[in-house]
């Protein structure tokens, strides 16, 4: 029986010219040393962005910690209020009461913001630590 394989070589003799052949290695060499750059780069970029999830992961449970920290002062706030409300003898202390409790609570609400947009700001620094740096390691500086 014949061999029925069309690409057999010895049903098609075909050699491939030598500089077809030089062009194909040239060709894979170059594809084997741009996948082994990727890889490298993909390795180093997992590395940063694990960095960048680690760091915004911590401040995220600093900047929840201190938002809920916030709430039970505000929520222990408002009862002493509620509680110096019920003994009140006049109209009158209840205002003041009430003017003063409205007072301290802006007061609080606006130090809270500017803690809280503080920290948002150090989360934010802290996260883009990690790409700062490996992109300067990407960036090439020209010699002086």
């Amino acid at each position: 029986m014949a061999n029925s394989d069309p690409f057999s070589s010895t049903v098609i003799p075909f050699e491939v010219p030598e500089q077809v052949r030089a062009f194909a290695e040239k060709g894979v060499s170059q594809a084997r040393d741009n996948y082994a750059k990727f890889k490298d780069a993909a390795e180093s970029h997992n590395g940063t962005i694990e960095a960048v999830f680690s760091a915004y992961s911590s401040g995220a449970k600093e900047y929840s910690a201190k938002v809920m920290d916030m709430f039970k002062a505000g929520a222990s706030a408002n009862l002493d209020f509620a509680q110096e409300l019920v003994g009140v003898k006049s109209p009158s202390e209840a205002m003041t009461l009430w003017t003063s409790h409205a007072r301290k609570q802006f007061e609080t609400f606006t130090a809270q913001a500017k803690e809280l947009a503080e920290l948002a700001q150090k989360v934010a620094t802290e996260t883009a630590e990690p790409i700062k740096a490996s992109v300067s390691k990407l960036t090439v500086k020209p010699a002086a």
